[in-house]
This record gives C-alpha cells, sequence and structure tokens, in this order.
C-alpha cells in the first residue's frame, strides 16, 4: 500500500520504518527540515534501539521518503496517518493544535484529489476528538463527506518506548474505529500479516480503548510504588510480595507495570492521565483513584529526593536522565523533577546518560534540552568514571544496562540510591532502594 504518515516523531517513525519493511511504500510528512533530511538520510531521528536500521533498509528498498509538502504526500498515496504530538495544557486537557494543522492540510489536500482516500488517527486523542474536531475540518477544508468520498478512521498506538519495533511486530491486539465499512476493510488488509486479534469498533470507543490502557498502566506503576513504601517502612522487601502478586496470571494482568521502582513519565502515561481526569470533572463524574494517581506521582519523586537527603551528603552523581533506558525522550521524566530538586537545594549534582549527551547535539530532542532544560543539560558528564569518582553518593536513575557494571564497581563505604531495582537486596545503611 502507499501510505503517507504526518509527524515524524517516536509513533510516525518507528510505524514508518516498520510499515516499509513489510513492503509498503512510505512518504514521512513533517513541518521539520531536519527531521525529514535525516530520515531520506536513512537515519533516525529519535533515539529508539534498531529504528535506524530499519530506516535504512528502507530508504535503499526505495520504500522511505520524507517531506515537508503535505499536497504532494496527499496525492501520491492511498492512506493517510496522523502521528502528530497531543500535548497537555495547563489545566491538564489536550492541546489538539496539531491535529487541527494537519487535518487542515489534509482536507484541503482531499479537494482535488479524485481516487479515494483513507485519513487514519494514529496520535492519542480523547473521546469525541476524531468525529467532533477533525472530521468537521476535513469535511469542511475538502468539500467531501466522510465515510462516502473519504475513509475516517483511528488506530490507537500502543508503542513503547525502546521496545516499540518489537510491539509493533508482536502487539497484544490491533485496534481500529472506523466511520465506515471500507475504512475498517482497508486497515484489516493492513494488518493481515500481524498475528494479534484484529479489533474493530466504533471511533469513541476505540479512543477511549487506548485512554483505558494507559491510565491503567500508569495506575498499575502508582499501586505497585505505594505497596512497595509501606512495605519497607514495616521492614518489608516490596519486590518480593509484588513478585508473588505478579505470579497471578489469572487475575493480576501484566508484568511490565506491576513493580515497585520510581515514578512514571514520558509523552504518554502523565498527559493521558491529566487528560482523562479532567475529561471527568468536566462531566461532573468523581474519580478519587485517577485523581490521586499523579500526586501519588509526585510523591514517589519527593521520597527519592527525601533518601537522598537523609544521607546528609551533598556531592551527588546520577546516572540516567530519560525517563527510561535506551530513549532520549525528557518529556516530564521524573529523573529532570528529581534533579531540579537537588539543584534548588544547592547539592553538586552531575548527571550521566550517554542517550541524552547524543540528543543534546545530534537528536530530535537538542531543541528541547537546550531551550527547556538548560541549567539541568549543562550538568551532563561525559565521563561516567569522573563521575563516580567525584560522588558520594550514586543514584541509579533508569535501567540502562550498562548502570550494573558501574554499580558492581561502587565502593562499600559510599552511599548509593537504587530507583530502579537494580540491588540484589534489601536497603543497608549504605544501600537505599526506594521501594526495598
Amino acid at each position: 500500500m502507499r501510505i503517507s504518515i504526518f509527524g515524524m516523531g517516536y509513533v510516525g517513525a518507528v510505524c514508518a520504518a516498520c510499515m516499509a519493511q513489510r513492503g509498503h511504500t512510505i512518504i514521512g510528512v513533517d513541518v521539520s527540515q531536519e527531521k525529514v533530511a535525516m530520515v531520506n538520510a536513512g537515519k533516525s531521528p529519535i533515539v529508539e534501539p534498531g529504528l535506524d536500521e530499519l530506516l535504512a533498509a528502507g530508504k535503499a528498498a526505495g520504500r522511505i521518503s520524507a517531506t515537508t509538502n503535505y499536497m504532494d504526500a496527499i496525492y501520491n498515496s492511498d492512506i493517510t496517518f496522523i502521528a502528530v504530538p497531543t500535548p497537555s495544557l495547563k489545566n491538564g486537557d489536550l492541546s489538539l493544535d496539531y491535529i487541527e494543522a494537519v487535518s487542515r492540510e489534509i482536507g484541503y489536500a482531499l479537494r482535488d484529489k479524485k481516487e479515494r482516500h483513507t485519513v487514519i488517527v494514529r496520535s492519542t486523542v480523547l473521546p469525541g476528538t476524531v468525529l467532533k474536531v477533525v472530521k468537521p475540518i476535513l469535511e469542511d477544508c475538502s468539500q467531501k463527506k466522510a465515510g462516502v468520498d473519504f475513509g475516517l478512521g483511528i488506530n490507537p498506538e500502543f508503542l513503547r518506548e525502546s521496545t516499540a519495533i518489537r510491539d509493533y511486530d508482536e502487539p497484544p491486539m490491533t485496534v481500529v474505529g472506523a466511520f465506515d465499512d471500507e475504512t475498517a476493510r482497508v486497515m484489516a488488509q493492513l494488518y493481515s500479516d500481524l498475528s494479534a486479534p484484529f479489533i474493530c469498533k466504533p471511533i469513541e470507543i476505540a479512543e477511549m480503548i487506548k485512554y483505558t490502557c494507559n491510565v491503567w498502566h500508569a495506575t498499575k506503576v502508582a499501586f505497585a510504588n505505594e505497596i512497595g513504601s509501606i512495605a519497607k517502612a514495616v521492614g518489608v522487601d516490596g519486590r518480593e510480595v509484588m513478585d508473588v502478586v505478579c505470579q497471578d496470571h489469572k487475575l493480576n494482568l501484566s508484568r511490565y507495570y506491576m513493580k515497585p521502582g520510581f515514578a512514571f513519565g514520558g509523552s504518554c502515561l502523565p498527559k493521558d492521565v491529566r487528560a482523562l481526569n479532567y475529561r471527568a470533572g468536566k462531566l461532573d463524574v468523581k474519580t478519587p483513584l485517577i485523581s490521586s494517581i499523579m500526586p501519588s506521582n509526585e510523591n514517589q519523586v519527593r521520597r527519592a529526593f527525601d533518601i537522598i537527603e537523609g544521607l546528609g551528603k551533598r556531592n551527588i552523581g546520577m546516572l540516567g536522565l530519560s525517563f527510561k533506558a535506551e530513549t532520549d525522550d525528557l518529556r516530564e521524566s521524573p529523573l529532570v523533577e528529581l534533579a531540579e530538586m537537588l539543584i534548588g537545594k544547592g547539592y553538586k549534582l552531575s548527571i550521566f546518560d550517554r542517550n541524552v549527551s547524543f540528543a543534546s547535539v545530534h537528536g530530535a530532542n537538542k531543541d528541547y534540552i537546550h531551550g527547556k532544560i538548560p541549567h539541568v543539560s549543562s550538568l551532563l558528564a561525559q565521563d561516567e568514571h569522573q563521575l563516580m569518582a567525584e560522588s558520594d553518593v550514586l543514584v541509579l536513575g533508569n535501567q540502562d544496562k550498562s548502570f550494573l557494571s558501574m554499580l558492581e564497581s561502587w565502593p562499600d563505604d559510599k552511599y548509593l540510591v537504587d530507583l530502579t531495582g537494580f540491588m540484589t537486596h534489601p536497603s543497608d545503611a549504605n544501600k537505599q532502594g526506594i521501594c526495598w
């Protein structure tokens, strides 16, 4: 199939590479000349394991190109995926500025196109967005009717950063919300080579499924952290507790999030918890658990700070700054928040994260790093060994496997704070786990 993807960020770039690997012809569309140039050079605009190789292979096979010209992209494709950001507003609602902008572009391009075209929203949006925002814009700008002159639907993604390619190839399910039967047929054909169940629902249900999954994942993280905190307070290793709880595969679902550790972060979970909570408030629906998730998550960052503060040392070395290992994504990273708390209290802080260091020079997050958090990024160390030598407290921030060797060489008489679960034993005088 001929596919155009608007937005060459985490979702768009991964989908472009994976779809091209399956023989589809992909046109990436983005307003960033830098991202377009990188994709056209067969290089990944983001840090994601295996993505460089897939994009290079797709480019070499002539199946991937990128452009800033949205008209050409629409004219030379049959399906368009909208994969642009939907960032949080200050009140917790979503900003739909990017969604609205690309919907207008697609609509204008469809006005003079004779062949039927299918438009699929891949971005995470609240229930009602496709039918109440995207559809009216497309119809107004194209002067055509959804379900008659062009297809319309939503296809929520379930891609985790750092494992996105495997998640695309081996999804738990493929969810599509289709406005019309032809869109459902086209999407079923597109995903016919995946072994996962193909689930086609009305658009509003598909929108809600995505939010339900993300808020459930966020809830599991907060729940496991609270159990771990209580367990530690009574002298119990919370990891042992949750390990047994997770052995119940009938009732206790998904081991991935169900483990004590540090706060959740990234571009999805915080944003989606806030958005669903905001919508519930607008509907006068009381959701005490959902309303408590973000405060609970913020408390986990505060717990980490309190542990460090309680050690009475001022020279702190932090391993990891991105919210998750093997990614450069700093959006709503709890480690950035922890770093800012330490800086604000006058600690001498040094940070090592090779992916963030790469992104600060080459990556798509370069502008964010230098523009939004220059006071934190200025503390990035290039030599992890020097960082360790100059630190009195070492903080294990994310699960980068290379940190294991550093943990093994860390002196017993120095302090360690483990936020990730690398420690093989519960806390003692010098080595503190956040929940064990």
